[in-house]
């Protein structure tokens, strides 16, 4: 079968991963944050303890390469403790990186697109 693909997947630079918490899940999100760090290649963002961005609960970010993605996210499937997680590549298109190419791991948390948008629509 033949696929009729509007984009391809060698523009896909990295990803990042998204990990979300509450006051009450943080210790789980800083357990979670010392395995990636120790376990995989990864490069750590900052505890952001509120929404940012195009986020609206508290997270940090975890950005990792290409070769890394089937690691990571199958390790992330089994073990992010019951923690929301957003998942997505980077192409250079920051709206549909969040918007249409995302995945989710755990339940989806509504997320601020707009911003992205705007941002987009300026160049």
């Amino acid at each position: 079968m033949t696929a009729d693909l509007h984009y391809a997947t060698d523009s896909i630079e990295g990803f990042h991963a998204h990990i979300y918490y509450s006051p009450q899940t943080k210790p789980d999100a800083a357990r979670l944050r010392e395995t990636l760090d120790r376990g995989f290649s990864v490069t750590l963002g900052r505890w952001h303890d509120r929404p940012i961005g195009p986020h609206s609960a508290p997270m940090y970010q975890v950005a990792f390469a290409r070769e890394e993605f089937a690691s990571i996210v199958l390790w992330l499937m089994l073990n992010r403790d019951g923690l929301s997680v957003l998942v997505h590549p980077l192409t250079g298109d920051d709206y549909a990186d969040h918007a249409t190419f995302a995945l989710w791991l755990g339940p989806p948390l509504p997320l601020n697109l707009e911003i992205l948008k705007a941002r987009d629509d300026t160049g």
